[in-house]
């Protein structure tokens, strides 16, 4: 696993974290710092998930808690991920997003038409 980027997006909107390669329960709880803050700060954030190669429990578990408790917009997962997202039904749950802009577009308000 690599250092999860994380970017802030600038006043009233969410923040990016760009996870890359596997997350397990040895990998989880490093991520899950990020997002937590993240979570302070922002109240939220978009998860870009197209560089994670595998994943298990333990990150689903994580990724409904934080659904549960804060904005939580999912881009682009990678095709191990969605088809883990789809097997145990989250995917109904989730908000996931084809692209960033997407997953930005979707977090503003609709009086405000951004770029």
């Amino acid at each position: 696993m690599t250092s999860p980027a994380f970017q802030d997006s600038g006043p009233g909107s969410l923040p990016v974290i760009t996870p890359r390669g596997e997350f397990d329960y040895q990998t989880v709880p490093l991520l899950q710092t990020q997002i937590d803050a993240a979570v302070a700060t922002h109240k939220g954030l978009i998860l870009d998930a197209s560089d994670i190669t595998f994943t298990d429990s333990m990150f689903l578990t994580m990724l409904l808690a934080t659904h549960q408790r804060s904005v939580l917009r999912i881009v682009n997962p990678s095709p191990r991920l969605a088809r883990l997202l789809s097997l145990y039904g989250v995917d109904q749950v989730l908000h996931t997003y084809p692209t960033l802009h997407a997953a930005h577009a979707a977090c503003r308000p609709a009086s405000d038409p951004g770029l």
